[in-house]
């Protein structure tokens, strides 16, 4: 490239900006010029371009120069901040122009034909790509053709060739530029540019677009497939980083649960460390304010679901939208209320209750309309969807036969069904907890609107004095009041003046009527209005929730607007839209500037569109708009001429105020507004004479009666000032116009503690139809918004800014080793310079480090990627454990699983055994008193059974009896038990004494022996046996003798053992139990002891007198075990 081509290369301009500058130059211009494309400022730290690294651009060599190289390069200075040079030359270009390829070409062409590196004007300077005005607000893309002199030949896309003023061309944005999600993206920020990336987004059903740090909302005008329970986890998950109402609110949803440790958002700034957030939706009327506002409140309620509350929430909003939401001309849903939503969060997250506070109700709109506009949505939805049981009770009719209703010849909207609306409402009544007897009289006070309306009024003289006829309009409304006809009639048409101590009766004259009806009216619906608001806000848990210091604010206004006649009621919207755009300007522009001056950092200021004089219009005391309108109305000899006129005399200085045949103009942030003064002294006023306040307070339902209470409860003292008839219904005894600037005050004290988010939404057209875009419609409301200023601010400055000590503390460790230790602004300027931040990517304020988009990104990866290094040794530790850790806690489980299933087998055999024993006692015990019931002849009736009398109380007396009879049972009990012991004791030895009897008649010679032994037995002379021994049956006598001894001796001890139980105190029954165990088993043994004697004397004896032995032990034993006696005593141990 030649040396020409290279200097052109190091100013690094395109060839466009320095074509128009030497256009400019050439002549003298007038003051009023605008100013010219300024240079590429240098910055103080930087070097020459031919110097500096090229480690921002990543070239890919491509042949012949294809588009992809233009592409790569186009994209990556499409993405570089605007440099911030030189203290007075601030206004900012990109570092690299799209056209360099097209300058470069251009130059070298002119530095051959004119042999410098100059350029001649009618030098051809083609397919440079301009935007040419054509009106001030259509804009068409072309080609430059060839510059002859001031006039610049373009060609148009449709084949056409216009010649324009140089003043009239912008450049315009390569191909790849034109569909960015972030404006400040684009190379070249001007209008045209941002209008069409606006428009080709919109022609795509992409309707959200960031510009900065505003998010830009086009409505649609139909429903869009964006929303819904896939997208909030998308958003919520950061699968989708696109712009959308959805990532704005998560963001809201992020600080608030963050507490803002520190912010790195340019919007956030001083107001750091504030939890709560707000969430401000700004626009023109139609532009989709109210479905923006639910879709973040939709949002939020599915992150902060749990309790329920948040289906309240969304509940409430659709009450809400009945009775404050109406059609325009401007748009089909318009909220004629604003409202700033409070939701409050716990520590976790969730929803834990909610609040919502309304003002700028528009109550005229119940009464009167414009042409081709609606009333409030709720009384058609009443008219076409009530049940049959309800339209019955209230004598409804259609829609079509109330005057109210018919006075602005639109009943229906395209594409909405009333009846629908009006079960969905219904729904929403039922899910907040709305009683049924609260909807009845909620429904009772709209239809008594509907027939008030119906009221006729006649004329019956000259004086234009009016009577009321009594049709059904009056007689359903007194009905539904719950009042008196004729007290009604009297209310409406008469009026009663106290003078001192006399009351005279004024007939009203036909307008006068129609006024105090309309004002009844009003009142009934704005208060009707507050009562609902009030009863949702007890639904949402308002006074039982502990507030966390965790809260998101959703404010959604009457948008600005300006119509063929605006009255009172718009001046005082306009107004409220007037006080938020300088809440936007403060926090957008003018925080963010001054604290670029107050830091000290290199910076020249950006005008942007101020609205101070505007709002000192309306507000300056004592000469503001609103002070004198309250003034005038203070007055009752006031009137419109006279209001106006002080207005004249007052306001004429101030540049934002005209008055014209009658009318006042003002010049509002989003252009000038005429206003008609008729009706504002009334309308300020918002009178009610004292006859409508009794008339309320004799009503025979509780409803009208609360209404009438709290009117007079809040119209005790009246103006000082003013002495006519009216009484005030405000609660703080003030005109409208105050009583609107000081909720606006209020309402702006809640939104400075807060950290604020703008959403601003963009009508695209005033016909509300899908997919026509308007140009200069949407040009009005950007410059309104001042998006192109706030964009300057974003792209030009610095989206980060940290304290030096936060700085240092959060990458002071990235530092080298031999690194010195520094203060903190040394360590964060070595930081900087150890990582090469380019000098124009950062300034060093007094107190921070102010970072350009992008810096603190690269930081933060270097700053991550050493963490995990360091924590590398760590992790190889963790690691190296983990195995015997992980052993460890799965035998640890299996230690406890065991333990659970012992437990629960341990447990099921336990409550096995405890049944079987359960069973086995209460068989016993049946058994044991039926036994004694049959013996002794006892009642059943005297066992009772513990756990039934564990807790009843017995009389001494009675108590004593009881134990006495069972003392007696018992004791017979034991003497029974020791006879039949007794008895069975002698059987034994009845039997034992039959068989040796039997034994001796087989050898009489052992009579005399067995006798001396019988006679002697117990005394231990068993030595006389051996004396025997030698006769025949010597042996055999000594057998029968030992097993007669081993039964004596058993004998006895079971004696001594039954003597020492019956003496005892220990428990019988289960003493007993073991005895007659003990008894069982020796009663077996001693059986088998009888069979090994007789087989010993069968050896013995000889065969004939064996089978005598075995008749005679037959008998003996028979007798023993079978007799009688035997019989009985054997039950009494199976008793047991």
């Amino acid at each position: 490239m030649s040396a020409n081509a290279g200097r052109v290369s190091e100013t690094a301009r395109s060839k466009l900006e320095e074509l128009l500058d030497s256009i400019r130059n050439r002549d003298d211009r007038p003051k009023d010029k605008p100013p010219d494309l300024p240079t590429r400022p240098i910055s103080k730290g930087r070097l020459p371009k031919s110097k500096k690294s090229s480690s921002g651009h990543v070239t890919i060599p491509v042949a012949n120069g294809s588009s992809a190289d233009k592409r790569l390069k186009i994209k990556d200075t499409a993405f570089s901040c605007w440099i911030l040079g030189s203290k007075g030359a601030r206004d900012v270009l990109l570092e690299e122009s799209p056209y360099d390829t097209a300058v470069d070409s251009f130059q070298q062409d002119a530095s051959k034909e004119n042999g410098n590196g100059g350029f001649n004007s009618e030098v051809p300077f083609k397919k440079l790509r301009v935007w040419c005005s054509i009106t001030s607000a259509e804009w068409k893309l072309g080609n430059i053709q060839f510059i002859s002199g001031q006039n610049v030949h373009v060609s148009l896309s449709d084949g056409k060739t216009l010649s324009v003023s140089t003043k009239n061309i912008l450049p315009a944005n390569p191909d790849i530029l034109i569909d960015v999600d972030d404006l400040i993206r684009l190379a070249y920020l001007n209008e045209p540019s941002v209008l069409h990336n606006l428009q080709y987004r919109y022609s795509r059903d992409t309707i959200y677009t960031k510009a900065g740090l505003v998010l830009l909302s086009v409505n649609p005008f139909r429903r869009l497939s964006l929303y819904g329970k896939d997208y909030v986890h998308a958003y919520r998950h950061k699968l989708i980083d696109t712009p959308h109402v959805y990532a704005v609110s998560d963001n809201a949803f992020t600080e608030m649960m963050r507490g803002n440790s520190f912010n790195t958002f340019i919007l956030i700034i001083n107001v750091k460390d504030k939890a709560d957030q707000s969430i401000i939706i700004s626009g023109v009327s139609g532009a989709g304010k109210t479905e923006t506002a639910k879709f973040a409140v939709e949002y939020l309620a599915h992150l902060g679901a749990g309790n329920g509350i948040e289906n309240q929430v969304l509940q409430a909003n659709t009450i809400l939208e009945a009775l404050g939401n109406a059609r325009t001309s401007l748009n089909n849903n318009s909220s004629r209320f604003g409202k700033l939503i409070e939701l409050h969060f716990s520590e976790i997250g969730k929803i834990c209750g909610a609040n919502i506070q309304t003002f700028l109700l528009e109550k005229l709109r119940v009464v009167q309309r414009t042409t081709g506009e609606r009333s409030y949505h709720i009384f058609y939805q009443l008219c076409a969807g009530a049940p049959t049981h309800l339209r019955e009770h209230l004598n409804l009719k259609t829609a079509e036969h109330y005057k109210y209703l018919m006075h602005s010849d639109c009943l229906t909207i395209d594409g909405t069904d009333d009846a629908q609306s009006f079960h969905t409402l219904l729904e929403a009544l039922d899910n907040i907890q709305f009683l049924k007897e609260k909807q009845y009289n909620l429904f009772e006070m709209i239809a008594a609107i509907l027939w008030l309306g119906n009221i006729s009024f006649s004329v019956i003289d000259n004086e234009n004095h009016v009577e009321i006829a009594v049709d059904e309009g009056i007689k359903s409304a007194s009905k539904l009041l719950g009042c008196n006809e004729q007290e009604l009639i009297l209310a409406l048409s008469t009026q009663k003046i106290q003078t001192g101590q006399c009351s005279t009766v004024k007939k009203l004259t036909l307008s006068e009527a129609i006024e105090t009806r309309d004002a009844l009216v009003k009142y009934i619906y704005y208060s009707l209005f507050i009562w609902l608001v009030e009863h949702i806000n007890m639904s949402l848990g308002v006074g039982n929730v502990e507030i966390t210091g965790r809260s998101i604010f959703i404010l959604d206004t009457s948008g600005f607007g300006s119509f063929h006649k605006n009255s009172f009621e718009q001046l005082c919207i306009n107004y409220a839209n007037e006080r938020l755009q300088q809440h936007f300007n403060r926090h957008v522009f003018k925080l963010e500037q001054e604290e670029y001056m107050q830091d000290g950092i290199d910076w020249t200021q950006i005008e942007i569109v101020d609205n101070t004089q505007c709002l000192n219009l309306f507000e300056k005391k004592p000469l503001g708009l609103l002070s004198l309108l309250d003034e005038e109305s203070a007055q009752s000899s006031s009137n419109g001429l006279t209001f106006i006129n002080k207005l004249k005399k007052c306001l004429n200085g101030n540049p934002c105020f005209k008055e014209k045949d009658g009318a006042i103009g003002i010049f509002h942030y989003a252009g000038q507004v005429w206003y008609t003064i008729d009706g504002f002294l009334q309308k300020n006023r918002d009178p009610l004479h004292s006859d409508l306040i009794r008339l309320l307070l004799s009503s025979t339902q509780e409803f009208p009666k609360l209404l009438g209470s709290n009117l007079l409860d809040n119209s005790q003292k009246k103006l000082s000032s003013y002495a006519g008839p009216f009484v005030y219904v405000d609660s703080q005894n003030q005109c409208v116009g105050t009583q609107i600037k000081d909720q606006m005050f209020k309402l702006m004290q809640i939104l400075e503690k807060t950290t604020s988010h703008f959403i601003c939404c963009i009508k695209p057209n005033n016909k509300m139809s899908s997919g026509l875009y308007e140009h200069d419609l949407v040009l009005q409301q950007l410059r309104c918004c001042g998006v192109l200023e706030m964009e300057k601010i974003s792209k030009s400055g610095f989206s980060t800014r940290i304290t030096h000590q936060q700085f240092a503390e959060r990458y002071g460790f990235l530092l080298d080793k031999t690194v010195v230790s520094q203060d903190p602004l040394g360590a964060s300027l070595a930081v900087l310079q150890q990582f090469n931040v380019q000098p124009d990517m950062f300034q060093v304020g007094y107190t921070k480090i102010f970072l350009r988009t992008g810096s603190i990104s690269a930081l933060e990866d270097s700053r991550n990627r050493a963490l995990l290094k360091m924590g590398a040794t760590s992790s190889e530790i963790f690691h190296t454990g983990n195995m015997p850790r992980y052993a460890f806690e799965l035998s640890k489980r299996r230690w406890r699983a065991a333990i659970t299933i012992q437990k629960y087998v341990k447990r099921q055999i336990a409550q096995k055994l405890f049944v079987k024993r359960r069973a086995a006692s209460g068989h016993m015990q049946s058994i044991i008193r039926g036994c004694v019931v049959r013996n002794q002849g006892l009642p059943e009736s005297t066992t009772v059974s513990d756990s039934k009398n564990k807790n009843l109380q017995v009389h001494p007396s009675v108590l004593e009896d009881v134990r006495k009879e069972l003392s007696l049972e018992y004791d017979a009990k034991i003497k029974y038990m020791e006879e039949m012991w007794e008895g069975q004791i002698k059987a034994l030895q009845t039997s034992l004494v039959a068989a040796n009897n039997g034994h001796m008649k087989q050898q009489p010679n052992l009579k005399f022996r067995f006798e001396e032994e019988d006679s002697n037995f117990g005394t231990n002379n068993t030595s006389k046996q051996s004396q025997h021994d030698d006769d025949g049956g010597g042996e055999s006598n000594h057998v029968i003798n030992h097993v007669l001894r081993e039964f004596e001796e058993t004998k006895r001890v079971f004696e001594n053992d039954v003597q020492y139980l019956v003496n005892s105190e220990m428990d019988p029954d289960v003493e007993f139990r073991r005895l007659k165990k003990r008894f069982s088993a020796w009663k077996k043994y001693y059986a088998n002891r009888l069979e090994v004697a007789k087989k010993t004397l069968r050896e013995l004896g000889k065969n004939g007198d064996v089978e005598n032995n075995k008749s005679l032990w037959k008998n003996c034993w028979t007798k023993k075990f079978t007799g009688s006696s035997t019989s009985k005593r054997i039950p009494f141990f199976r008793r047991e």
